[in-house]
């Protein structure tokens, strides 16, 4: 099997690239701006991050200098008291102070050796309500610890009522290097941060103190909201696992800042939509070159494969498109014909005038709508036969702009249309001939009628005039009928001589029933030579547009032929029916006999030119009966006489039309 990879037209693949570099571009520039947006974000954490430990150390050294001058002031204290007699009072008078000047330092105890309360401020008596109850084991480690190390020593961090955590230190009292006892100071944590942790601080961060199990024991925060980052620094002293743990809170970014990326989404996004909509437009440009180049191919191939010749005029007359086929009907090319005015160099010069004029009427908008006949000339100077339509030329607002013509070469079907024309006229006058062979042929089976009466009446004459006395009266009306025969016989020769001139019948208002009379009349005396009976009931019949000459040699036929095959028939028999029958548009005449009948084998051929069945006859009879009552528009058929009662017999009719030629 094998594959074929589709041809990509170098325009396409152009197109393509020029299409993905703004997509390149937009990713770059998304990109960028996001590099951007994530470095300044980094940025603003780190300096937050690195303000937040500043802040933390900062608090971590208030704290410390602050415990650290509490300290000093109760080993001053400590100090004091293992010198003078007047110690309680000097405890009195320095406790005071400092729990006036701290007022995170919620109570400060005085215990002796044995671990006996001596005395408390702000208590009045020894500290064996609260502080006994929780206080004792964190107490009693410290003080014993700082009795056996001789040192500061704080404590763990404890609660008390009310779930408020403390933490203690114990500052040992020692007279001549002996320990006599101890001053225990109780930090209140909470005391400590709201003291010590400044109102800018708070309301940035919150502040809390922990433990190692994340138990918290204080915080101070004048802010909420989600938490961003924080530091944990050691709480040192008191130390125990205890903590600072600062949280800095999401605010408000800089407005600058945010506007300032806020704008370069905005540009990256605009810029986004600019460079879709060119990629929208470069694909609706290269949709519209495809199908331009398309359309122009298709155009291309419609103009070469037009046979028909175009040509476009603006409305002053000059030529300004012609097609391939207009130039190869003419001869000359299109750089001949374009920009030409009249006159054109295929009008032919000794019809200048005539042509000029049909120029002015198209011009004018007067071209006929079915188009015209001119004679133009090619380059090689044959003229030729051009039929032309001229329509309005419609540019594409719509407006008139000129006149476009579509340019036939007829003379080859000229030529062919009078070839054969000429063909039909030879061919015309052959049939003619032929007819006249035919016409000729029934002449004298015509003629022989009305000459064989003209003999008839010609022999009694001399007949009677061979009689003695004869009378002139006696001899009148053979030779009148003798004269009408002759008459007859005179007007069929007329008949057929106009017909081989081509002279068309002598239709005229003609009375059927005269016409059937005057037939009985000529065949009257062979009825009574032949025995036979005519029965004939002729109604009141309107007059009928026909040749009546033509009506007497159809009748005529019809009746001889009747009277002929009824030669075998029984004389009872021997009877010949004529019958008329009207309807709305056409007349029936019909010729019945009892004669033998026509045979099925010879029914088809009946009506065939020069068939018979006649030992003499010539067979043009019926045909030429069939061929006048065609002419007159009517029908001639034979069918068997059913109402015969030898059961043998025809019947002949024939029609004709009411309605004027």
């Amino acid at each position: 099997m094998s594959s074929t990879t589709p041809i990509i037209p170098p325009g396409t693949r152009r197109l393509r690239i020029l299409l993905a570099l703004p997509k390149l571009g937009v990713v770059l520039l998304l990109a960028a701006v996001i590099a951007l947006l994530w470095l300044l974000q980094q940025n603003e954490i780190d300096e937050e991050r690195t303000s937040l430990i500043k802040d933390v150390l900062w608090l971590e050294q208030n704290v410390r200098f602050h415990l650290s001058g509490t300290e000093e002031q109760m080993q001053e204290l400590a100090s004091e008291l293992s010198m003078g007699p007047e110690s309680k009072k000097t405890f009195r008078l320095r406790a005071g102070h400092i729990l006036k000047n701290n007022s995170d330092v919620s109570q400060i105890l005085w215990f002796d050796k044995r671990r006996n309360v001596v005395d408390a401020i702000p208590a009045a008596g020894p500290p064996d309500g609260e502080i006994e109850s929780f206080g004792p084991p964190v107490t009693q480690k410290a003080f014993e610890l700082a009795a056996r190390l001789g040192k500061r020593i704080y404590s763990e961090p404890f609660l008390l009522t009310g779930n408020t955590a403390h933490f203690e230190i114990a500052v040992p009292i020692f007279v001549d290097r002996e320990f006599v006892g101890a001053l225990v100071a109780v930090y209140s944590f909470d005391t400590l941060l709201a003291d010590l942790v400044p109102w800018w601080f708070a309301e940035k961060y919150q502040v809390t103190i922990i433990d190692d199990n994340d138990i918290q024991y204080a915080a101070k925060s004048n802010i909420q909201g989600t938490p961003n980052i924080s530091y944990n620094l050691p709480f040192e002293p008191p130390g125990y696992g205890l903590q600072f743990r600062v949280t800095s809170y999401q605010t408000a970014a800089n407005p600058l800042q945010r506007l300032l990326a806020g704008a370069i989404l905005l540009l990256a996004g605009g810029v986004f939509w600019s460079l879709w909509l060119v990629r929208d437009l470069m694909k609706k440009r290269s949709r519209a070159e495809e199908a331009l180049r398309a359309e122009h191919a298709f155009r291309t191939a419609m103009e070469n494969s037009l046979t028909v010749g175009m040509r476009a005029r603006d409305l002053k007359g000059e030529v300004i498109y012609v097609n391939p086929a207009f130039c190869k009907i003419t001869g000359f090319s299109s750089e001949e014909l374009v920009g030409k005015v009249p006159p054109m160099p295929y009008w032919v010069p000794e019809q200048i005038d005539e042509t000029f004029a049909v120029h002015q009427a198209v011009m004018a908008g007067e071209a006929p709508p079915d188009g015209f006949e001119m004679t133009f000339m090619r380059k090689s100077g044959e003229r030729f036969h051009a039929l032309v339509y001229e329509a309005k030329l419609i540019d594409g607002n719509g407006l008139h702009t000129g006149w476009m013509a579509s340019v036939l070469d007829v003379t080859e079907r000229r030529r062919a249309e009078e070839l054969a024309r000429q063909q039909q006229e030879q061919l015309q006058f052959t049939a003619r001939l032929v007819t006249m062979g035919e016409m000729a042929s029934t002449l004298a089976h015509e003629l022989n009628q009305p000459l064989a009466a003209i003999a008839s009446y010609n022999s009694g004459c001399l007949n009677l005039l061979e009689r003695p006395n004869v009378a002139a009266q006696e001899i009148r009306p053979a030779l009148e009928k003798l004269g009408v025969q002759a008459q007859r016989a005179g007007k069929i020769i007329r008949r057929v001589h106009d017909f081989v001139r081509k002279s068309e019948p002598k239709r005229a208002p003609c009375a059927v029933g005269e016409v059937i009379e005057d037939c009985l009349g000529f065949v009257e005396a062979d009825a009574r030579k032949y025995h036979i009976r005519i029965d004939c009931e002729i109604p009141r019949l309107p007059p009928i547009p026909a040749d009546r000459l033509m009506l007497e040699q159809v009748l005529l036929n019809l009746i001889r032929n009747a009277m002929e095959a009824m030669s075998a028939t029984p004389e009872p028999y021997r009877t010949l029916r004529i019958a008329t029958e009207l309807s709305e548009t056409e007349l029936s005449v019909s010729v019945s006999d009892h004669g033998s009948g026509i045979s099925p084998e010879i029914r088809d051929k009946l009506f065939t030119a020069f068939f018979t069945t006649k030992p003499e006859g010539m067979g043009v009879g019926l045909s030429i009966c069939r061929s006048i009552i065609e002419f007159h528009r009517g029908r001639l058929w034979a069918e068997d006489n059913i109402q015969s009662p030898t059961g043998t017999g025809t019947t002949f009719t024939f029609t004709l039309s009411l309605e004027a030629a």
